[in-house]
């Protein structure tokens, strides 16, 4: 196992995790935020514009996952690094997302 192909799979794992709130975005016919919106990032995108860049992410973290070298969910590197990705992605999806749809909101109890 090199660790070239450790990466790989952090990187498919980021990118599937991603697709998550585009699609569901999409599906729903919401809007939402994507790299193509003005501003990017911030503004949103439509619904169609959602599904086509949550699908390019699907297609881009196949690819990583299960086209490069030989994916194992039974090894721990492979596992871990496929893990790590998909925690750290949704901790970054919470907070970057969570300013514009109230998710970062103070505690009040």
């Amino acid at each position: 196992m090199t660790w070239l192909l450790l990466v790989a799979y952090f990187f498919g794992g980021f990118f599937l995790t991603n697709s998550i709130p585009h699609l569901v975005s999409g599906l729903m016919g919401q809007p939402f935020q994507s790299p193509f919106a003005k501003p990017p990032g911030k503004g949103l995108s439509s619904s169609t514009v959602n599904v086509l860049w949550g699908f390019f992410n699907v297609v881009v973290g196949y690819l990583l996952v299960a086209q490069v070298g030989a994916f194992d969910l039974r090894s721990i590197p492979d596992a871990l690094a496929l893990a790590v990705a998909i925690l750290l992605r949704s901790l970054l999806a919470a907070r970057r997302y969570g300013q514009f749809h109230g998710g970062n909101a103070p505690d009040r109890s």
